[in-house]
């Protein structure tokens, strides 16, 4: 299953973060730490308007408040994963289809280690906001991790094509497909999400994403120790057994981390 994994994610990878970069370096470029939130093009911005734009989003970013992750496992688990993740990048669908239920099984819910979600919308993907509140709905019903691997498992109907294209512009009839194959109730989960109630929830994770200077998705920390990308079930397991040798670390030391890359 590891190969498997890998094998898809060098297939996606790559290519899929390419214009993350690009944003990311027009951001260095305009000394800014936020990223664009809404779809919109910049080919007919200056640099003065997306400056400002970004300036908006930051003040927005800093008034977010703490971050509210999306919680599994037990709270006495001598080791911590957080993922940052994006509901339409290719590599976090890989990473929740075929790593991740090993992860659930053979280290969650063995007790091993408690597992934090954090969305983290990139700016590229025109309805990964909307799937963040489509499964922050879900989680009001007590059914967050349902609609999160409906939403991975699903990502063709709603996501990107094959060649990076979005395939719809209007999400909503897929997000409501899922919710009531998950059996949420549909007038509630419906009023939630047409209010946006949890966009608050959601620019916090993201806000988060942003202050640990995250620039790939998935990426994730295993008691502050940052792995980015969507690494096979050993590499993970291997981080996880060697921070439960370490014990816990600092607040200071969860924050900074050292960095592992996959490539």
């Amino acid at each position: 299953m590891a190969k498997n994994n890998a094998q898809r994610t060098a297939a996606s990878g790559p290519s899929s973060r390419r214009p993350f970069y690009l944003i990311l370096a027009a951001i260095a470029v305009l000394g800014i730490v936020a990223i664009v939130y809404e779809k919109k093009t910049s080919t007919h911005r200056t640099p003065e308007e997306m400056n400002a734009e970004y300036e908006a989003l930051k003040q927005k970013y800093a008034n977010a408040g703490p971050p509210q992750p999306y919680v599994r496992g037990k709270a006495d688990a001598p080791v911590v994963i957080e993922e940052f993740a994006d509901y339409e990048c290719p590599s976090c669908g890989n990473f929740a289809t075929v790593t991740e239920p090993d992860v659930r099984a053979r280290i969650v819910d063995a007790g091993l280690a408690q597992y934090k979600y954090y969305d983290f919308p990139l700016p590229m993907h025109g309805n990964s906001r909307q799937a963040s509140l489509a499964a922050a709905c879900a989680d009001e019903q007590g059914k967050f991790w349902e609609m999160h691997d409906q939403l991975f498992a699903s990502q063709d109907r709603w996501g990107l094509s094959p060649s990076e294209a979005q395939v719809t512009d209007n999400p909503t009839p897929v997000f409501q497909s899922l919710a009531k194959a998950i059996g949420l109730d549909m007038t509630k989960w419906q009023q939630c999400y047409d209010s946006k109630k949890y966009e608050a929830r959601v620019m916090a994770n993201m806000s988060e994403a942003l202050r640990r200077n995250i620039d790939q998705t998935p990426t994730f920390f295993v008691n502050g120790v940052k792995i980015a990308g969507a690494v096979p079930y050993d590499q993970l397991k291997q981080a996880v057994d060697n921070a439960a040798k370490q014990g816990p670390m600092s607040a200071a030391d969860s924050a900074l981390g050292n960095i592992i890359s996959h490539h």
